[in-house]
């Protein structure tokens, strides 16, 4: 599967977390059945690797990246999660989204995966500001599924992308853009 069919596909699911009411209606059952389809065992992933070749490509993109593009293979869903304009605070409505997250990680069928939360960001700042920001970003949201929601840490990863990954490529300052990702990475070992 191509890295723009999953691009593709994860904008549907990223309109779902833009705030409408259906966002009102999404439940831990969707993120369970689109991260829990776990096809024999996940390919190996060097978050180091993710974050060199990120770092070394800024302003270049990261879709034809090798270790980026095996990405697309893994099971994911992106969410729409509010900061703050140009910081890493969590804005009080991404909490419902959050904990959503956090009871679907809980949940009997995730809890022995391991995941990595992705940070992406729109193009309003220099692509270097960009990477440190989502960096942070995940960061952030992976300390709120730890602390406040007791998912364990060992089970998560943060890495950041800034604004390589445009779900919106014909606009890549469109809000849209602004997102988190979550892969499954296999069996927590």
């Amino acid at each position: 599967m191509s890295f723009r069919r999953i691009l593709a596909g994860l904008t549907l699911a990223a309109a779902v977390f833009a705030g409408s009411a259906e966002a009102q209606q999404l439940s831990d059952h969707q993120l369970i059945a689109s991260l829990g389809k776990v096809e024999g065992a996940a390919p190996v992933v060097d978050v180091a690797i993710l974050m060199q070749e990120a770092t070394a490509n800024v302003g270049k993109g990261a879709a034809a990246l090798p270790h980026w593009s095996q990405l697309a293979q893994l099971p994911q869903f992106a969410v729409e999660i509010d900061f703050e304009n140009d910081s890493i605070a969590i804005e009080p409505k991404s909490y419902r989204t959050i904990g959503l997250i956090a009871d679907a990680l809980h949940h009997p069928l995730l809890r022995h995966y391991k995941f990595l939360v992705v940070g992406h960001t729109s193009a309003t700042g220099s692509p270097q500001h960009n990477l440190e920001l989502s960096m942070k970003r995940a960061d952030a949201i992976m300390e709120a599924l730890a602390t406040t929601f007791a998912v364990p840490a060992n089970r998560l990863v943060a890495v950041g992308v800034g604004q390589e990954l445009p779900l919106a490529s014909t606009d890549p300052k469109a809000a849209v853009n602004r997102r988190v990702q979550l892969i499954n990475l296999g069996l927590v070992e």
